[in-house]
């Protein structure tokens, strides 16, 4: 085909709005797979963790050795929440110690786990935290850019045809303009649709994680109930 378009030439030779268009799509696109890439390695590592840390958790009854595991394994969701579980049992048991108020079976069978599980749930909000953080960034970028690009577009046909409102030049004249706009569309589609894509896949990962945390809080709890108050009889 003869003549045929020069995207790059067209893209140097575009309006300043199309260029400054063009390069916020291609900064969001940048930190789009910047996160995407962060977030992927750091999933994959806390659910190594995870199933490092409940294998030791299932196989040990002794908590003490489990705490020792938990405070190596850092990267993982449910050690934490164990960490957390475990300085609340230490400091109601201390508590009870230095007010002589009974011991530790006693007062779990008479107040239940309630402080247990308010300690396991500020685990699992602070680990949320972590799983959730910039993924959001995601789901803007993804709704923001097709809407950039749209404007990039927009703007670059209302000047290919501005030249047309006096009455001459021929489609020849505009379609070079026209390309060029429909370049931003495509930058910008090109920006939303990775972007879209691994926030699903981010959010289906993290529920994952999350369904492994509530299970695990039901296990602590069984250990605690196990160890502590079936010693009490």
């Amino acid at each position: 085909m003869h003549g045929g378009l020069n995207i790059w030439q067209l893209l140097l030779e575009s309006g300043v709005v199309v260029k400054i268009v063009l390069l916020l799509l291609l900064a969001a696109s940048a930190l789009s797979w910047t996160i995407i890439v962060r977030k992927y390695k750091e999933l994959q590592e806390v659910m190594a963790a995870n199933d490092k840390f409940q294998t030791f958790f299932k196989g040990s009854n002794s908590i003490t050795e489990i705490n020792r595991e938990a405070g190596e394994n850092h990267a993982s969701t449910t050690s934490l929440m164990f960490r957390r579980g475990y300085e609340e049992l230490n400091k109601v048991s201390e508590k009870l110690s230095s007010s002589g108020k009974g011991n530790i079976g006693t007062y779990f069978s008479e107040h239940g786990f309630q402080a247990l599980e308010r300690a396991l749930k500020t685990g699992f909000n602070a680990s949320n935290e972590k799983l959730d953080n910039r993924v959001s960034t995601l789901a803007s970028i993804g709704s923001i850019t097709p809407f950039i690009g749209l404007f990039g577009t927009v703007w670059g046909i209302i000047d290919a045809f501005s030249g047309l409102s006096s009455g001459g030049g021929s489609i020849e004249a505009v379609a070079p303009g026209i390309a060029e706009a429909l370049v931003a569309t495509a930058v910008g589609l090109g920006a939303a649709i990775p972007a879209v894509w691994f926030f699903n896949y981010f959010n289906n990962q993290i529920t994952k994680i999350n369904s492994q945390m509530e299970t695990f809080s039901q296990d602590f709890l069984n250990l605690i109930e196990r160890s502590i108050l079936i010693k009490k009889d």
